[in-house]
């Protein structure tokens, strides 16, 4: 990364999840691997009292509790403030070889790792911890995170399933905890799921799951060794963000093995504005979980972002595309955004674009793919040239809010 080393030498890493039993297991593994690490936690259930409980434990239990006050009504905004001057205290009291932040259930770990690194902290490891069985139900759930007490603010409007879905693709490495109790038995298909949705992820199966809040049972040492290694093996927040934007996000590659599959639809001729507005509730129900970017007839200075799961879809702009841009201002573009443009180039159309890719067990590819191509202009259309594109229904002003 650029900028500045760390200002304190306690690495720090990052475990969150939506999956809380799965996440526990995790969290007791690294607590046995690294002999004297310490567990930093914001419990957030208790910001309807008006304050977010912290604790800090070890293999052996609490160490310390205390409260922090809300910020603005938003717990997670309490988080933020003051997750790094109790870091800080723990570096300056010397002696924890590791701190281990477990995130709070919905708390994306995007955010927070950009926090710690802030803060003049490095963060070694970003881990999700993930019960397999449990991914298809969790990225099918469309259910707002209020509606279970899960939202980190009264303002929160985020889903179970995208929440989910950017928790499980940011993490660097996926903790496997299967048998959980009360879960069910996972399968290939769930195996293969988790696969294809984050392909570059470091998978490290935990054992069996422990009941919330009981030790974890001692692993063979190879598995011991193996997520205590994954949580110190470094972490470029820099490169993770970039991975995770629209404009060079690193997305799944094509794939179909036990009853699952992933299509990449890549086309080089804009969408019709009306055609793909009617279609958009088809194609945001064709996958458990679809994202990218679009290009769109009459909007070919805005590269349009794509992000769906659980039955919803957010679409919205995420800046221009190059094309657009004057020469002058790339040199004030970042180098790996230059460098996915240079990828995508048409000699007519720059990094204009369609680059969506759908994953799910089951997924009709034809007819996803004969969908998509419907809504692409026409020849016709295409002929008639940029003029006539602005002259489209305005379709998608409305979602936009344009």
């Amino acid at each position: 990364m650029s900028g500045p080393g760390p200002l304190h030498d306690l690495p720090v890493v990052i475990v969150g999840g939506l999956h809380a039993d799965a996440r526990r297991a995790a969290v007791a593994r690294l607590l046995a691997d690294v002999p004297g690490s310490v567990v930093l936690h914001h419990d957030l259930a208790t910001a309807a009292a008006g304050t977010v409980v912290r604790t800090v434990r070890d293999a052996t239990g609490i160490l310390d509790a205390g409260e922090a006050p809300l910020v603005n009504d938003c717990a997670c905004c309490a988080l933020r403030e003051d997750l790094v001057p109790e870091l800080v205290r723990l570096a300056e009291a010397g002696g924890t070889p590791l701190a281990v932040v477990e995130l709070w259930d919905s708390v994306e770990p995007k955010a927070m790792a950009e926090v710690v690194t802030a803060g003049g902290f490095t963060v070694t490891g970003v881990i999700t911890a993930v019960d397999p069985a449990l991914v298809l139900p969790y990225l099918g759930n469309g259910d707002d995170l209020a509606e279970g007490g899960l939202a980190a603010a009264t303002t929160d409007q985020r889903t179970v399933a995208d929440t989910f879905a950017r928790q499980l693709e940011y993490a660097s490495v996926l903790a496997l905890a299967e048998s959980l109790p009360g879960s069910p038995e996972a399968d290939d298909e769930d195996r293969e799921l988790l696969t294809q949705l984050h392909p570059t992820a470091r998978r490290v199966p935990i054992g069996h799951g422990d009941p919330a809040g009981a030790p974890a049972q001692a692993p063979p040492a190879s598995a011991s060794s193996e997520l205590a290694r994954a949580a110190l093996a470094g972490f470029d927040v820099e490169a993770a963000a970039a991975a995770q934007h629209p404009a060079c996000a690193l997305l799944p590659a094509e794939a179909d093995a036990h009853g699952v599959a992933t299509l990449v639809w890549r086309r080089r001729r804009p969408f019709h504005p009306e055609r793909l507005y009617a279609a958009l509730e088809d194609l945001t129900c064709a996958a458990a979980r679809s994202r990218g970017r679009f290009w769109l007839a009459g909007k070919g200075d805005t590269l349009l972002h794509w992000d769906a799961a659980g039955g919803a879809l957010c679409v919205e702009g995420a800046g221009p595309w190059l094309a657009s841009l004057p020469d002058a201002a790339w040199d004030l573009v970042p180098p790996v955004r230059r460098a996915a443009a240079a990828l995508d180039w048409h000699p007519e159309h720059g990094d204009r674009c369609q680059h969506l890719v759908f994953t799910s067990p089951g997924l009709d590819r034809d007819g996803l793919e004969r969908l998509l191509e419907s809504c692409l202009l026409t020849d016709a259309e295409y002929a008639a040239g940029q003029a006539a594109w602005e002259r489209l229904p305005p379709a998608f002003d409305t979602l936009l809010e344009v």
